[in-house]
């Protein structure tokens, strides 16, 4: 893999309340004041059960390259940031608080962090859009590509949709983040380069186009890659000429070179007529071995049709639904304060209060657990504790529901692990850089640890995620007191 020569400064990548917030903060004399804040996501998109945690290595890098030059300064006078004083502040900036966060790769669920960052209010609050940016993209690609790979249930898919991304970001990163979710791979050589995810590739319709005819189209292809020939027959008449002058070319050009070719893609049509039909003359042909690839506009839905009409599809190319999430293109993670704390080290839990249910936060710093069932290995469900609290595995555990306070489960012969890591520490990053193929593998393990109905498609069983009874406690007791005050 090849390691780029510059990483892009994104330290301008924000909004400007968060700007025109630190220049009250700092005129306000807080620039001491340490604060908590969470990022978490309400809702897994498309009404799955599961998200994968993804754009760690992106976050890590943006908080180590912050730093504000010259240009930028001028750039915030002339938006109103005029406290001199502050704009030195800004030019001498650089991030000095903590970061814990959970592992990319990680299934997660809703409501729990994915990211908590301890630092003063202005480190805190001037990341807030870029961190939010990294971590929501990703994590949606990441979702949707994993969602695909569920569906397509072991036929291997490709991430196909760098010209159909909304913008160059989301084409080169979303494809890392497919890669974490579960492809095979892409299309996108930047990203090839540079993460180190496999490249696929065959030709395009303008290929067969610009010569006499197919036939001539595909023996020139095969000339040039005949260790790796891969046809697209559906420009003319998939059938009629496309498949035919495939098997023709594989004769004349590609069995006589030493080698076998590698695959045939369908891009338009009924799919799985097509796709039976084709195998049935291939494999009459006396290739077998060929692989069909399909693409075109498919999605979840279009899968499950297709596997439930036995269409002959040994491989998915996916472009625009995939690399858009186009069936629910927001991950919506947000970034709240939980906590700040005193001059003495006391943390003073803080919470938001909204009619919509939905939008109250839950308060204080806190860990993130999971919990494991010995006998089966498979997760039971994930916990939050106030920062500290001691899980004793040698003793039946209590776990609260959130919301319907009735609900209590005991849990009994069980193990956890801790998902919020730690990334930086008093600025400097003491989190290991993992390769993209340890993420992956990372993914795959957590993601066999979950029982088959979190992980369904389809109205999937909800994965519990709930409060010690001490964090129970603490929310309650701050929901009686500001609803008192409410009224």
């Amino acid at each position: 893999m090849k390691q780029k020569d510059t990483v892009r400064n994104l330290t301008m990548l924000m909004d400007l309340y968060e700007m025109t917030m630190s220049m009250g903060y700092f005129q306000s004399e807080m620039t001491k004041q340490i604060v908590y804040f969470d990022m978490f996501f309400r809702r897994t998109p498309d009404g799955g059960s599961m998200a994968i945690a993804a754009g760690l290595e992106q976050l890590i890098e943006y908080i180590e390259n912050m730093c504000f030059d010259e240009e930028d300064i001028e750039y915030l006078r002339s938006v109103g940031i005029h406290d001199e004083s502050f704009l030195e502040y800004v030019r001498n900036f650089r991030f000095t608080g903590d970061i814990w966060a959970v592992e990319e790769g990680t299934p997660v669920f809703p409501r729990e962090p994915l990211v908590t960052v301890r630092a003063n209010v202005i480190e805190a609050q001037l990341i807030e859009t870029t961190l939010l940016v990294l971590i929501n993209h990703q994590s949606l690609i990441a979702t949707k590509s994993n969602r695909l790979v569920r569906a397509s249930q072991g036929i291997p898919i490709v991430e196909f949709g760098a010209r159909r991304a909304q913008g160059a970001d989301a084409a080169y990163l979303g494809a890392r983040a497919a890669y974490i979710g579960g492809c095979i791979g892409t299309s996108n050589l930047m990203a090839g380069r540079d993460f180190g995810v496999p490249v696929f590739g065959t030709m395009a319709h303008s290929w067969i186009q610009l010569f006499d005819d197919e036939y001539e189209a595909f023996k020139a292809y095969a000339r040039s890659y005949p260790a790796s020939t891969a046809l697209l027959v559906d420009t003319y008449n998939t059938l009629m000429s496309g498949v035919p002058n495939a098997i023709r070319v594989f004769d004349e050009v590609v069995v006589p070179s030493g080698h076998r070719p590698l695959s045939i893609r369908l891009d338009s049509g009924d799919l799985a007529y097509l796709s039976k039909e084709a195998r049935k003359m291939l494999d009459d042909a006396g290739y077998p071995d060929v692989k069909i690839m399909a693409s075109n506009a498919i999605e979840e839905e279009t899968i499950k049709a297709l596997r439930d009409q036995d269409a002959c599809i040994d491989i998915f190319g996916i472009g625009e639904k995939l690399i858009t999430a186009s069936s629910d293109a927001v991950f919506g993670g947000v970034y709240k304060l939980v906590a700040i704390e005193q001059e003495d080290g006391t943390i003073e839990p803080k919470i938001k209060i909204s009619e919509n249910v939905e939008k109250i936060t839950t308060p204080h710093f806190k860990d993130l657990y999971r919990f494991y069932d010995k006998k089966s290995g498979k997760a039971l469900a994930d916990l939050l504790t106030i920062h500290g609290e001691e899980i004793d595995t040698s003793k039946p555990y209590e776990l609260f529901d959130p919301v319907y306070t009735w609900k209590k489960t005991v849990v009994e012969d069980f193990e956890v692990k801790s998902l919020l890591v730690p990334i930086f520490k008093d600025g400097i990053c003491v989190y290991p850089k993992k390769t993209i193929e340890e993420i992956r593998a990372h993914r795959e393990t957590e993601e066999e640890r979950l029982w088959d109905g979190v992980k369904r498609i389809l109205h999937p069983h909800k994965y519990f995620v709930d409060f010690s009874l001490p964090l129970w406690n603490l929310k309650n007791d701050l929901l009686t007191k500001y609803s008192a005050r409410g009224r």
